[in-house]
């Protein structure tokens, strides 16, 4: 069973630790450095993040964009709930297969250290749901 009933709760749970991280003083910064745009595309179920990580700000889209994105991932739902609890290695998934990326190598490279302080912040707010007994 997915962890994600839907893409409701990817927008919530993903979405939202990136809206905590935008002001959050150690991940907000990291984040505003990349300087590209994300659109990340899961699947199981379908939703896609557009993220712009710029000096000005962090704006999340949840759903479709005609925005150009830098970088493009795509993978299942519930691997990206695993990477975001710091629990999946992108790297080793891109290698495998299991997840696709499209864009700069020097961008992509520069994404993934940005992601890390946003992990506890995941974290926080799936605890919930975990504790509910839902599917993790």
């Amino acid at each position: 069973m997915p962890y994600f009933a839907d893409a409701a709760e990817v927008y919530r749970y993903i979405g939202g630790a990136f809206r905590l991280a935008s002001d959050h003083p150690e991940a907000g910064p990291r984040l505003r450095a990349v300087g590209a745009t994300l659109r990340v595309e899961y699947r199981d179920p379908a939703a896609t993040l557009t993220l712009r990580l710029h000096a000005e700000g962090v704006e999340i889209i949840e759903g479709p964009s005609d925005l150009p994105a830098d970088i493009q991932l795509s993978m299942t739902a519930d691997n990206g709930n695993r990477f975001w609890r710091g629990e999946y290695n992108a790297t080793l998934g891109l290698a495998k297969g299991e997840a696709r990326a499209r864009g700069p190598i020097a961008k992509i490279l520069k994404v993934l250290p940005a992601a890390k302080p946003v992990f506890p912040l995941y974290r926080e707010l799936v605890a919930v749901k975990d504790q509910a007994g839902e599917a993790k």
